[in-house]
């Protein structure tokens, strides 16, 4: 028992957070509630400055803005002339439309963008008014990795069958994941493949980066195997473009993935299924060959597709809620596949 009169001792307090920066890296792992937690901020604000939403995603790599210190610098006079930003890795148009002093949606409206847009690194976007160059000097990106794709280990895999499998050489594949000849796969494990090199030729296709252009050049071959007449192949280029930017993206809408944003849940396949790129290449042309046989409608099971519009075979494969939008990538698509195919 405590003596009457006996002091109290008091609750020890919550340790102070640390510091907000003014800007924060995201780090695999990390969610907005927790970034906002450790440096003392609320999530709503965090969100806000971000121009994100409650259900937006964040990526390791990407730069939030934490401090209304990130950029001081006073939006520009309506008489300042327009420039340029070329994006870096982890840039969002939130964070470069602070650094340069503008509005989200300012910088959205100048280059044609939506808050659904995705943006990639080498892009070029317009600074409406802006400053010829950023409130403060970005540091210089480190070296890019090698594009990759990521793979699920599944019973009865090697190293060897695996990179074989994707057209990389095994010692490509080792060093892509930072394992040696001796090293231990096991199912379930998941390892980065590098995209198979793209020949010099075909790097300078007009405007596609590497990355792209070998995802393009994957979808004309698979077409060509499959026997897919070349309206077929540009209307799968143009389509990876308007969903993914001909990435093999492991993020989407809801559950969506991968070069075409395919779908789990609407029966495209699991998850590494639809990340697979051959796989999800034969699955939009579908077919005879179509992996998902009959739970799904690939473009060479639309009756009459040769007969449509562009943008309306793409839309009778994806469903998309905004169909008119496959239009733009129809001269595109055949530039790319004569320069590829």
């Amino acid at each position: 028992m405590r003596a009457a009169g006996a002091a109290t001792h008091a609750a020890p307090k919550a340790p102070h957070a640390a510091p907000a920066p003014a800007t924060y890296v995201v780090q695999r792992g990390d969610t907005v509630s927790g970034i906002a937690a450790r440096f003392g901020l609320r999530t709503a604000d965090v969100l806000a400055l971000n121009g994100l939403g409650w259900r937006s995603v964040i990526q390791p790599g990407q730069v939030l803005v934490l401090g209304a210190n990130a950029a001081t610098t006073p939006p520009p006079s309506a008489s300042s002339s327009a420039s340029s930003y070329v994006v870096q890795r982890g840039d969002t148009i939130s964070a470069i439309a602070q650094r340069h002093g503008l509005t989200t949606h300012a910088v959205l409206a100048a280059n044609s963008l939506e808050r659904s847009s995705i943006i990639y690194p080498g892009q070029t976007l317009t600074m409406p008014g802006g400053t010829a160059s950023p409130a403060a000097p970005a540091p210089a990106p480190a070296p890019s990795p090698a594009p990759a794709a990521a793979y699920t280990v599944v019973a009865g895999d090697t190293m060897s069958g695996i990179a074989q499998r994707h057209g990389v050489t095994t010692r490509a594949l080792l060093a892509a994941n930072g394992l040696d000849a001796s090293s231990i796969i096991y199912p379930g494990q998941r390892i980065a493949v590098p995209i198979a090199a793209v020949p010099a030729s075909a790097a300078t296709v007009p405007g596609l980066d590497a990355e792209q252009t070998a995802n393009a050049q994957l979808i004309i071959r698979v077409g060509r195997e499959l026997g897919v007449p070349d309206r077929g192949i540009a209307i799968a280029l143009g389509t990876a473009m308007q969903e993914s930017w001909i990435r093999n993206l492991d993020w989407g809408d809801r559950d969506s993935l991968g070069l075409f944003q395919q779908r789990p849940a609407t029966g495209w396949g699991t998850p590494d299924e639809v990340r697979d790129p051959v796989r999800s290449i034969k699955a939009f042309f579908g077919g005879a060959s179509d992996p998902n046989g009959s739970r799904t409608r690939g473009l060479l099971d639309i009756p009459g597709w040769q007969d449509m519009s562009f943008a309306d075979a793409a839309q009778a494969v994806q469903i998309s809620a905004y169909p008119d939008r496959y239009a733009r990538w129809e001269a595109p698509a055949y530039a790319w596949l004569a320069a590829l195919g």
